[in-house]
């Protein structure tokens, strides 16, 4: 009956880089072509200023909001209701009118059907944009580099949130013979902005990496259905966040 395309923006802060400056255009210019936005607010904790500062600029663009309170499977019945009620008072006193307040849980999968019948529900009649059977539009190298760059961020997110990019350099995969599909080789470099961020990365003795490369690899083999060499390197690109010229290398 419907054809939902989410698309996955990053997340909007006041910047203080090139970098934060170009991911919240990117932002605005999703807001500015969806018919409608999936606020995400997590049941496990309470209201704050950023909060705010995304509401406010969802009521500039003035299209249809439903807040999502998520990973409710971590929170008592009382909590939830009390977040519910939490959640309402944001969207009074922030100006914006909920189409919709859902809870739901990605883990048990409560009311994830609803919310995207709810979200159906918001969207314009028109035609298919995408055939059946297609679920992304990202290109090869785009959905590798988010494997690898997933991988390397694995334990160590909160120190390096925003300071490691991945840029795959080659993808090569050789013919299949009748022993099966042929292997594919990838060589993916992680960047990051100094040296005792190479560290982190690396690990002591390099385990963290290999720990990295081998989660990443088998993220790569499912998404390629073959077997994956995968060739990761390491290398320090001083503060690239505020370089345009790394930018554009990195696909900023």
């Amino acid at each position: 009956d419907a054809q939902l395309v989410l698309v996955d923006t990053p997340g909007l802060h006041r910047p203080r880089t090139l970098l934060g400056a170009r991911l919240g255009d990117l932002v605005r210019d999703a807001l500015s072509e969806v018919d409608v936005a999936a606020f995400c607010l997590p049941a496990d904790e309470s209201t704050g200023p950023g909060d705010r500062y995304l509401l406010a600029e969802l009521a500039r663009h003035r299209l249809p909001v439903v807040a999502v309170v998520t990973k409710t499977d971590t929170v008592t019945r009382d909590r939830l209701a009390a977040r519910l009620a939490e959640v309402a008072m944001l969207g009074e006193s922030g100006g914006v009118d909920f189409a919709q307040i859902v809870p739901v849980s990605a883990v048990s999968g409560e009311q994830v059907v609803l919310l995207a019948e709810l979200l159906a529900g918001c969207l314009p009649e028109g035609p298919r944009l995408y055939p059946d059977g297609e679920v992304t539009d990202a290109p090869l190298e785009q959905q590798v580099a988010e494997l690898v760059r997933e991988a390397a961020l694995d334990g160590v997110r909160e120190e390096l949130p925003h300071s490691i990019a991945v840029v795959v350099e080659q993808i090569e995969v050789r013919p299949d013979d009748a022993r099966g599909p042929g292997l594919a080789e990838v060589q993916a470099t992680v960047f990051v902005e100094r040296d005792s961020q190479k560290a982190i990365v690396i690990g002591v003795g390099g385990q963290r990496l290999r720990q990295a490369g081998t989660r990443a690899r088998l993220g790569i083999e499912e998404l390629l259905g073959r077997r994956v060499y995968l060739d990761l390197r390491v290398k320090v690109a001083k503060e690239w966040q505020r370089d345009p010229r790394q930018l554009r290398r990195m696909g900023f």
